[in-house]
């Protein structure tokens, strides 16, 4: 089995829809948890047009595309990649907890949830930075 995948993977083609797939699956699954640990409901406040909840889930999305985007650059095969996209996941999860716990003024999810932008732009920029910086010190 494992011969046969590797034959698929030296199509280029298969490859790449290949790591496409695990992505966004992955991506679903991530966001899933992500939706799991904070007090709203990310989809339903999108809908209502919550911009601040908006800012915040896209910081999600682009934090953990970019996560994979290292780690199938600097690894070898899907499984490889998986593993640490989801190590850096785990990371970046691990420094939302801390966000959180280092802003005693107020609860981010809750002014999130408020629309108040002005925080969830900073959760953004906080998910697309730490996203870089994790993602450097994925190795192959």
């Amino acid at each position: 089995m494992e011969s046969e995948v590797d034959k698929l993977m030296s199509n280029p083609y298969a490859a790449s829809l290949a790591y496409v797939s695990v992505t966004v699956l992955a991506l679903i699954v991530f966001l899933y948890f992500f939706e799991f640990v904070t007090r709203y409901k990310c989809w339903t406040e999108i809908k209502k047009g919550n911009l601040a909840v908006a800012m915040a889930t896209g910081g999600k999305i682009f934090g953990i595309c970019n996560l994979f985007r290292f780690s199938i650059e600097t690894n070898d095969s899907v499984y490889q990649s998986m593993i640490w996209a989801t190590f850096g996941f785990l990371i970046l999860i691990a420094a939302y907890f801390l966000f959180e716990f280092l802003t005693p003024v107020f609860r981010i999810d809750d002014e999130i949830e408020k629309d108040n932008r002005a925080v969830g732009f900073i959760a953004m920029i906080i998910s697309v930075s730490l996203s870089y910086v994790i993602g450097a010190t994925i190795i192959a």
